[in-house]
């Protein structure tokens, strides 16, 4: 029985032992904000077309698109692994947190390269693959290895990375960017300052001693909290663009508006308010205010009432 038993546990064992070694590799890619930006892509796929997509074309490109960001979120955690360490939010990641060997990571991200490689190719050309390919060079050389620990306009160049899923989905199912997706890229670059710096401002104090210049440490919390509303006052506008082109109708109109009333409240309020807990309420609303917009987006294209 004992013999038995001990089988018994160490089968168990192994299982947790794959288990949890699927997650550890899976949190490399953080899927969370992998998911947030594959999800922009999604409306790039159907916008301004009357024929939509099949399922299957939509569902590769949105894996090629998947696996470049999980590619750019493996060799960041490979190059940043020091720092993560200095880092409430980041030190429990499977690097600083010695869960995996540095290289075990680095060959991930070789590997999610060249899956999205393969994907974006067979559904789409080289135009897709040379979109994917220079959003992670850029967001790991550009952004991570020189912008990140030089400047406190880190976010706000880099940031550029965070939004080109529209232009690969744009690039593998017409051949070309076409300006509805551009507008979705300009969309998700306005919006990552005001998202982004609500963390600085709640977490500055572990970027100072991670040594990565943070606007906070640059122009102080409010200078901050000024450049958010500017970038939020420039994103509104840019929402409702897709209206204006056509490319949009009623019910995104209205959302748009609404959630854009509701963003700038949330960034006026920290300006008044003055408090990090404020601010942090700030970089949570930013994230359902990037959702719910491309959602809507979604839904009027979806819906014959939309136009």
């Amino acid at each position: 029985m004992s013999v038995a038993g001990t089988g018994i546990e160490a089968e168990v064992r192994e299982e947790r032992t794959l288990a949890e070694t699927l997650r550890l590799y899976l949190d490399i890619t953080r899927p969370r904000v992998m998911a947030l930006v594959v999800f922009t892509g999604l409306p790039a796929l159907v916008l301004g077309k009357e024929v939509w997509p099949t399922p299957a074309q939509a569902f590769w490109v949105l894996l090629g698109t998947a696996f470049a960001g999980g590619a750019s979120s493996a060799f960041n955690a490979y190059v940043e692994r020091d720092t993560d360490a200095f880092m409430a939010r980041t030190r429990r990641r499977p690097l600083p947190a010695s869960s995996v060997l540095p290289g075990a990571v680095l060959g991930y991200g070789v590997l999610l390269t060249v899956l999205s490689t393969v994907v974006l190719y067979a559904v789409g050309g080289w135009l897709p693959v040379a979109v994917s390919l220079a959003t992670i060079a850029f967001y790991v050389f550009a952004y991570t290895m020189w912008l990140k620990p030089r400047t406190p306009q880190n976010i706000v160049i880099g940031g550029a990375a965070g939004g080109t899923a529209p232009l690969i989905a744009s690039a593998a199912m017409d051949g070309s960017i076409s300006l509805g997706a551009w507008i979705l890229f300009a969309i998700v670059f306005l919006w990552t300052p005001p998202h982004f710096w609500g963390i600085a401002l709640m977490r500055q104090k572990e970027y100072a001693a991670a040594g990565l210049p943070m606007m906070p440490h640059a122009v102080g919390d409010q200078g901050t909290r000024w450049r958010s509303l500017g970038y939020t006052l420039a994103l509104v506008p840019v929402t409702l663009l897709p209206v204006w082109l056509g490319y949009l109708g009623s019910v995104y109109l209205a959302a748009a508006l609404a959630l854009g009333a509701w963003f700038t409240g949330l960034v006026v309020r920290s300006l008044v308010l003055r408090r990090h807990a404020v601010d942090w309420g700030v970089f949570k609303g930013s994230v359902a205010y990037l959702s719910l917009l491309f959602l809507v987006m979604l839904v009027d294209l979806a819906t014959p009432w939309g136009t």
